[in-house]
């Protein structure tokens, strides 16, 4: 089942990675917008869901979040994150940096032990606007799932220009400051072979992982009905697999099966 979610504020809801996390939602409610058009995705395909609405307004946002995080001081939970996540590319919003900066003053006056954090797909770490505020932000999650050319243009299916090269360089430009964040996945599509768990997909993003530096590394699979049918979930011992190499590449890891 296609999930598209309520803006700008939904849940909170049990995440497999962070916990009790209150949603942020800056795209629109009826429909998705993003800048990948990944065939796991669990929103939908962007053709299928082309919203009419807008997205919320800064101060829609900052409206609705403050609004909820009074309801939850009062009769819980505490929230152990704020997510940017929801249908589609968060950091594509125009107000995307003030909007965190409200967010982060909003977080300090009613949950200060909280945490931020933006699941984001990278495209626009260029702009150095969004750069800036992702550094703020306590986990900067930012989606790596191979540095495989072809791979990407399969799988991930970039709406616009991407250069897997230049996404890596200005991954390297947080300094560590950012969480990788990999699907690894099985199946076909029209054909061809989607699985990345193998060396001749995971070995390169290794040494990607290298240069990057990140904080940590959260590897994931398969876990909603996927809008590509032909998908499979990687196995845990797959991910096993991959999540030793990270370790002994020195980096802290987490696996959600």
């Amino acid at each position: 089942m296609t999930v598209i979610y309520p803006s700008p504020i939904f849940g909170p809801i049990h995440s497999r990675r962070l916990g009790v996390s209150l949603g942020i939602n800056l795209m629109p409610a009826d429909g998705k917008v993003c800048t990948f058009d990944c065939i796991y995705c669990e929103c939908g395909f962007n053709k299928d869901f082309r919203p009419r609405q807008p997205r919320p307004t800064r101060e829609e946002v900052a409206r609705a979040l403050e609004a909820r995080l009074q309801e939850m001081k009062q009769n819980g939970p505490a929230p152990d994150v704020l997510t940017f996540a929801g249908n589609g590319e968060p950091t594509a919003h125009p107000h995307f940096p003030e909007i965190i900066a409200d967010t982060l003053a909003l977080r300090d006056r009613y949950f200060p032990n909280a945490k931020v954090s933006v699941l984001s797909n990278s495209t626009f770490t260029h702009r150095p606007a969004v750069c800036d505020a992702l550094k703020r932000v306590d986990n900067n999650i930012l989606k790596l799932d191979t540095v495989d050319p072809d791979y990407i243009q399969t799988v991930d299916r970039p709406t616009g220009p991407y250069s897997v090269e230049r996404i890596v360089e200005q991954l390297q430009s947080f300094q560590g400051h950012c969480i990788i964040q990999t699907m690894f996945l099985k199946g076909t599509i029209d054909g061809k072979d989607v699985d990345n768990t193998g060396d001749r997909y995971v070995l390169p993003w290794l040494e990607s992982l290298r240069k990057i530096a990140p904080q940590q590394v959260m590897i994931y699979t398969i876990d909603r009905e996927t809008p590509h049918h032909d998908l499979q979930k990687a196995t845990h011992e797959e991910l096993d697999r991959i999540a030793d190499l990270v370790r002994a590449a020195g980096f802290a890891v987490t696996v959600s099966y």
